[in-house]
């Protein structure tokens, strides 16, 4: 087989990564915008000496799943790949990659994974979004496996307040590389954030009630107009957010993830909870109340500050600013109970290390990448703890990415 060849193959299974797989001649070809169970004709774009890679180019025999897409920008615009595919079968295949990747990397035989906690309306709901622009300065968001804009004029996955934002944009600065959206969907208040070639800030005129940042190249913001932060509300707790901290882009689906993390940690008031990688504190902060006493480790500057600001005056919250990897090690604390939240890279060796020192009762694992999930999950395994269940939660309909929410607990001898 070689590139720019033409085949039909029956797709049998959805991968992670979120290309449907077929086999041909032995081999395993990947297509992305396929359905599992559906014949399609592709053509090989990338031949590795086990894979392939193909383009879709028609479908013989279609899936009862597949739907039609109603973005104009499908599948062009690289931020949705499953538009295609009825949601709730969206859900099956989530819950089917987060078992294969925790049996076939975590080393557990059986995992138990719950149904996919979904979206009573799976479209309208990020509370972020970044923007490029293409060289005619029209905004868009980059193609899937490509560098360049496809110029977008309304988003069906971006909420409302967000749409709204971008349609009175008039961008007229050819230095503009990114422009980042961010709204707090319960409260209201919005933020745009630039980036540009060089360190010299826009000239802006505003109309509206935003908060304007400029990014610098060494990372540091400067407040153009209106406020450094803006504030989320999670159950009924009210968030501070800067303009570079992270916060998950579905706020809905956040609060889902609390309740999950909340009902496998079973917070006591004797606990002592250490919340890894806590951001701006919407896990720590959200079972504070619960416990005896929450930890929480970050790293990043920005979220360090929003989570002590977010603590306020709460008795018993501490937040330690640097890295899990060089702070775990010395902390001598009794840690009961453990929550994990690490980015898409996931939290590696030296912090599963930490925890089997620590020795937590039990431990909960947020992620967002079941394959970062599944290497960490192996670590857990020989770190002497048990894997009861895992919830996954969709954080993010019409796309392939995954959250989860796993509870672990020590092996009893």
């Amino acid at each position: 087989m070689s590139g720019q060849d033409v085949i039909e193959l029956e797709l049998s299974t959805m991968a992670h990564g979120g290309e449907a797989l077929g086999h041909w001649h032995g081999k395993v070809v990947f297509v992305q915008g396929g359905v599992p169970g559906e014949v399609v004709r592709a053509r090989i774009v990338q031949d590795g000496k086990r894979w392939a890679r193909a383009d879709l180019l028609s479908v013989l025999t279609a899936s009862p799943s597949r739907v039609e897409p109603p973005c104009p920008h499908f599948p062009a615009c690289g931020g949705c790949q499953w538009q295609h595919i009825a949601y709730e079968t969206q859900l099956h295949y989530k819950r089917q990659i987060v078992v294969e990747q925790l049996q076939h990397l975590g080393l557990v035989r059986d995992p138990l994974v719950r149904p996919v906690i979904g979206m009573r309306e799976p479209w309208s709901y990020r509370n972020h979004a970044q923007f490029a622009a293409d060289r005619s300065l029209r905004l868009g968001f980059q193609a899937a496996y490509s560098h360049a804009v496809v110029p977008v004029e309304r988003c069906l996955i971006l909420h409302p307040m967000l749409n709204e934002l971008r349609h009175l944009m008039e961008v007229d600065w050819p230095d503009l590389v990114r422009l980042s959206l961010r709204a707090g969907i319960y409260t209201g208040e919005k933020m745009c954030i630039f980036e540009a070639e060089s360190d010299e800030p826009p000239a802006l005129e505003v109309d509206v009630d935003v908060s304007c940042v400029f990014r610098l190249h060494d990372g540091r913001d400067i407040v153009l107009i209106g406020s450094e932060a803006y504030h989320e509300l999670l159950g009924d707790r009210r968030f501070r957010i800067s303009a570079s901290s992270f916060f998950q882009v579905n706020t809905e689906m956040a609060t889902a993830v609390v309740d999950a993390v909340r009902s496998y940690l079973d917070p006591q008031p004797d606990d002592t909870l250490l919340d890894i990688f806590s951001g701006v504190g919407t896990i720590g902060l959200s079972l504070a109340d619960q416990v005896g006493r929450a930890i929480g480790v970050e790293e990043d500057f920005s979220a360090i500050a929003d989570a002590r600001a977010n603590a306020g005056d709460m008795a018993d919250v501490t937040f330690l600013g640097g890295s899990a990897e060089a702070l775990l090690p010395g902390l001598q604390e009794q840690v009961s109970k453990a929550v994990i939240d690490p980015p898409r890279q996931g939290c590696g060796p030296q912090v599963i290390e930490a925890l089997r020192r620590l020795a937590p009762r039990r431990i909960v694992y947020v992620s967002c990448d079941p394959a970062t999930l599944a290497r960490d999950a192996a670590l857990l395994v020989q770190s002497g703890y048990a894997l009861a269940e895992v919830q996954p939660v969709d954080m993010f309909p019409q796309t392939y990415h995954i959250e989860t929410v796993s509870l672990w607990q020590p092996v009893v001898a």
